[in-house]
């Protein structure tokens, strides 16, 4: 592990501090392992730059806007992670077994406008289970799975966890009735130009989206990017600009007519959302339950 095999003391290990450096590591933001940690990001700044110290090592490189480990940095996350992982496995069979309680990871918009809206019918079949919600970030590998099960977007090809793949999207753009009363003239998809348009993250489903039409290159009035899905749908209806919309997470807004959707053209992206876990995480009949029902509840939109 280059400078941290120096340590020569077995007994000084600071367990707060390899807490928030494991988060911080997993999530690559000081101020989202902070959140979940629920402590400041000072707090977890300060105790990663302490580590360091102490250990004579630089575990991550600062940037102005974003984090990265280093080697040192890597290599000491993959061992906590493996840790923590033995850890929680042996809490949740040895230690928790009378509470029954299953943790889920899921993203802002599968929370939303999907789970949530279904609770009632999980409790009213699972009154013994507790479900314990985190809000995670894109999982990439088994490490970043904090939670028993996650339901995540992808295609299919999860390191070191099993996946089922629930149901589809398919994007179109959305906005609001009085939006296009202001903006007027929304005949062409080629008029969207005159329009405030809202990224998620980036403008790859909007170009996607404008490659199908065969319409390149277009340069918009007004681009404003969001990184949280509920705030873009947010500032849809808010009739701030047009959305890129997920369906079927948007349904109930196009049936009410808080949303318009003015084109028919979908694009359907090669992704799709999956439940996530561990290889025999479902032997335990809480997450069989909980598993079975999500794929239960997925199975009857078809």
């Amino acid at each position: 592990m280059g400078k941290l095999g120096r340590m020569h003391s077995r007994t000084y290990l600071p367990f707060t501090a390899l807490r928030s450096f494991e988060a911080a590591a997993r999530l690559l933001s000081f101020k989202a392992a902070a959140e979940e940690l629920r402590v400041t990001p000072t707090s977890v700044s300060n105790q990663i730059r302490q580590l360091e110290a102490d250990w004579g090592c630089q575990l991550f490189t600062r940037h102005t806007r974003r984090v990265e480990l280093t080697d040192a940095g890597r290599s000491l996350s993959r061992v906590l992670s493996r840790a923590f992982d033995d850890i929680r496995a042996e809490v949740d069979v040895h230690v928790m077994t009378n509470r029954r309680t299953v943790t889920l990871a899921v993203g802002p918009i599968f929370g939303s406008r999907w789970l949530i809206p279904r609770l009632s019918r999980f409790y009213r079949q699972n009154p013994a289970i507790e479900l314990v919600l985190h809000n995670s970030p894109r999982i990439t590998s088994a490490e970043q799975l904090i939670s028993m099960v996650g339901v995540d977007w992808g295609l299919g090809t999860w390191s070191g966890l099993e996946a089922r793949r629930l149901f589809e999207i398919v994007y179109r753009p959305a906005l609001s009735p009085a939006l296009i009363e202001a903006c007027g003239g929304l005949k062409r998809p080629a008029d969207l130009v005159r329009y405030p348009i809202i990224h998620q993250w980036d403008r790859e489903e909007w170009n996607a989206w404008f490659r199908l039409l065969k319409l390149n290159d277009l340069k918009f009035a007004q681009e404003t990017t969001m990184r949280d899905s509920n705030m873009v749908l947010q500032a849809a209806l808010d009739g701030h600009g047009v959305m890129m919309g997920t369906f079927p997470f948007l349904n109930s807004e196009v049936e009410s007519g808080r949303l318009v959707c003015p084109f028919d053209t979908d694009l359907h992206p090669g992704r799709a959302y999956h439940l996530i876990h561990r290889p025999g995480a479902r032997a335990l009949p809480e997450v069989q339950a909980v598993c079975s029902w999500i794929e239960s509840e997925a199975a009857a939109m078809a």
